[in-house]
């Protein structure tokens, strides 16, 4: 009797967790420009939960290029070449930086592409143009800076943090990866030729590569060598990759890969199990348009605090 109540007890306690995970939320948070020009928060189905508008196409702004929840529930963006927004749930512009003209940069071409909000509340960002990566206070003081090597006075896009530290910085020319340390030493890269998007670090080393013009992603060992790659139609569906962008790596090991300039006919968000098959897609091309380049697929506790924060600016 004691064996059956235990064996009961573990089934019990099995389905209990299943359950516990398949409830688990997801949040998406997209970024669309190119007329549609919009922050969203939606969940895994698409519908949105908040919205907010933000500037047009108009001269001096730009697409969006990047996005970041912060721990606080606010969010990070840009809707021009040179400037940076924090904005909250219901709707306050909190924090804004101006690459045009702060720290050095006036009468200079800047563009801005790609910045992250650090743990300790300064702001990474990387200057096109002037060709720098630099790093500021809440109050806009400037940290530290160091010039990028590598196609850092062309088009940079995504820059993403490693584990380790150290930068993956994306520039379309000369179509190359390049990995710098604190000190702005460049201590890897990868040549891909593309005008190359985003690049992240994998959790087993290697890194993930989205191609941007080379309509592709691929991941690549520190020796440079292709482990595997997929370009134009995913194995085993119809689904086209065009303009390959943003890349996320999930807690459970799946990939997430930005699928912009697509068309109507192809999901703008894909997710890839360790088998490379499609396990869930994000298509709402009426809610973004062809212009979603960035975008962040968030955590249970990210999407639990997006719930709370919501919840509480109901009138």
């Amino acid at each position: 009797m004691m064996k059956r109540t235990s064996q009961w007890f573990v089934l019990l306690l099995s389905c209990l967790l299943v359950t516990q995970v398949a409830s688990a939320e997801r949040l998406v948070l997209v970024s669309a420009s190119y007329q549609k020009d919009i922050l969203a928060i939606c969940d895994a189905d698409g519908k949105v939960l908040w919205s907010y508008k933000t500037a047009g196409p108009k001269q001096g702004h730009a697409g969006h290029h990047d996005v970041q929840l912060l721990p606080n529930g606010n969010i990070l963006f840009h809707d021009s070449w040179t400037g940076l927004k924090e904005v909250t749930l219901d709707k306050k512009i909190v924090w804004t930086y101006d690459s045009a003209t702060m720290n050095g940069n006036t009468g200079q071409r800047v563009d801005v592409h790609a910045f992250s909000r650090l743990p300790n509340g300064n702001t990474v960002i990387v200057e096109s143009g002037v060709g720098r990566m630099i790093e500021v206070d809440p109050n806009g003081k400037l940290v530290y800076q160091f010039p990028l090597k590598k196609g850092g006075t062309q088009s940079t896009r995504l820059m993403r943090i490693t584990p380790a530290g150290t930068y993956l910085v994306c520039s379309e020319q000369p179509g190359v990866v390049t990995e710098y340390n604190r000190q702005g030493e460049v201590i890897w890269d990868y040549l891909i030729k593309t005008r190359v998007y985003g690049a992240i670090r994998l959790k087993n080393g290697n890194t993930l590569i989205a191609s941007g013009s080379g309509y592709s992603i691929r991941e690549v060992n520190p020796e440079k060598e292709t482990v595997w790659e997929i370009q134009g139609k995913v194995p085993g569906t119809e689904i086209e990759l065009k303009w390959t962008t943003c890349l996320q790596q999930l807690d459970n090991g799946n990939i997430v890969i930005g699928n912009c300039h697509a068309g109507p006919e192809n999901p703008q968000i894909i997710e890839l199990d360790a088998d490379r098959n499609v396990v869930w897609q994000f298509d709402e091309f009426k809610l973004v348009g062809n212009g979603l380049a960035c975008w962040q697929i968030l955590d249970e506790t990210q999407s639990s605090l997006v719930r709370k924060l919501l919840e509480a600016s109901k009138p």
